[in-house]
């Protein structure tokens, strides 16, 4: 197993009808190579607040709104996880993160990690 936090490109064969949770990609490009996802093995979510987010809620806004969101999620927090297999056989853990970057008003698709391959059946 490799662990990497890399920023990739991904592609859907229609564009997704939330922007908050735009779901399973059809594919995506990482170090310059394109994987198609054949096949989603396990799905995932966390909307748990991170970093100066989290502090802010659990001070001022008490257990209640954590728990909430944790449950419900809001705009800009948490993450939607998947496990998939490519058609090459490789099994990664890909995950859009909806926390906005800089002037990006949209969140960013990460792959964090590669578990091996296994052959297609």
């Amino acid at each position: 197993m490799e662990f990497y936090a890399d920023e990739i490109e991904v592609r859907f064969d229609q564009k997704p009808t939330l922007e908050k949770r735009p779901g399973l990609p059809t594919a995506f490009s990482w170090q310059g190579r394109e994987y198609v996802i054949v096949e989603l093995l396990k799905e995932w979510h966390d909307y748990r607040k991170r970093g100066k987010s989290k502090a802010f809620y659990q001070k001022e806004r008490g257990s209640y709104w954590v728990e909430k969101s944790q449950r419900e999620g809001s705009w800009g927090m948490g993450r939607d996880y998947y496990r998939v297999r490519t058609g090459g056989g490789e099994i990664f853990d890909i995950y859009y993160d909806r926390s906005p970057k800089g002037q990006k008003r949209k969140g960013q698709w990460i792959l964090s990690r590669k578990l091996g391959e296994e052959p297609l059946p």
